[in-house]
């Protein structure tokens, strides 16, 4: 399989979660595969947005593999990376509003989630290719500040290090209202949330011809 770029998510492990995120997306990220999506009027269409890139948390946003680099020496740092990296903890997961989407956020203390994707977004950053000036200008049109401009300009996203934050996606952008009602739905359908909640696994992710991610590999955090 070609992939146009990469990434390093969360994904979570086989389970009632992984089955829910399946089902809510209509696009299961660990098999490639479309789901059999929830039977609830208009579920497609607030999920149109999140649902090319499956039930995740990005730990090391999306890029195009740099060259020399091939997709093997890839997964060969990710496989070290991981080997080195300690798992992380905190209370639980939350449902909740983040910018208007709804989304799967952690409970409690979050230092050591971010040290994950630290790790991820800088042991990997020598197989990023420089993004094209047309991203860099999309990303700044939303608005950056002088932060994460610096870090768009250092690693090619401005959400990452200390302004990452962990969560699941669930819906595109929503307004008060439909967020109410949509939040209502998802709680009906989740199995219960992990509480401790634990990172212990990464995944190479690849984006496919046809605009879709899907797993290539899983890694065992075992330092």
């Amino acid at each position: 399989m070609s992939y146009t770029r990469f990434a390093i998510y969360y994904v979570p492990p086989e389970g009632d979660l992984a089955d829910f995120g399946a089902a809510w997306l209509g696009w299961d990220v660990a098999t490639g595969q479309t789901a059999d999506q929830f039977d609830i009027a208009q579920l497609d269409d607030v999920t149109m947005t999140p649902r090319k890139y499956g039930f995740h948390a990005t730990l090391k946003p999306p890029f195009r593999l740099h060259a020399p680099h091939s997709a093997t020496d890839l997964e060969r740092a990710v496989a070290l990376m991981a080997a080195g990296c300690a798992p992380a903890v905190c209370d639980g997961l939350a449902l909740g509003n983040l910018g208007g989407f709804l989304a799967l956020r952690p409970v409690g203390g979050t230092a050591e989630i971010a040290r994950v994707a630290a790790q991820c977004v800088a042991d990997l950053d020598p197989f990023r290719a420089p993004a094209p000036e047309a991203e860099l200008a999309r990303r700044r049109a939303a608005g950056l500040s002088p932060r994460q401009e610096a870090l768009l300009t250092r690693w090619g996203y401005p959400y990452v290090m200390e302004e990452f934050g962990f969560h699941l996606t669930l819906t595109g952008r929503l307004t008060d209202d439909a967020r109410t009602h949509w939040q209502a739905m998802a709680e009906a359908h989740l199995p219960p949330l992990p509480a401790p909640f634990r990172l212990d696994r990464i995944a190479l992710v690849g984006e496919r011809v046809d605009g879709r991610f899907e797993v290539i590999q899983r890694y065992t955090l075992s330092g």
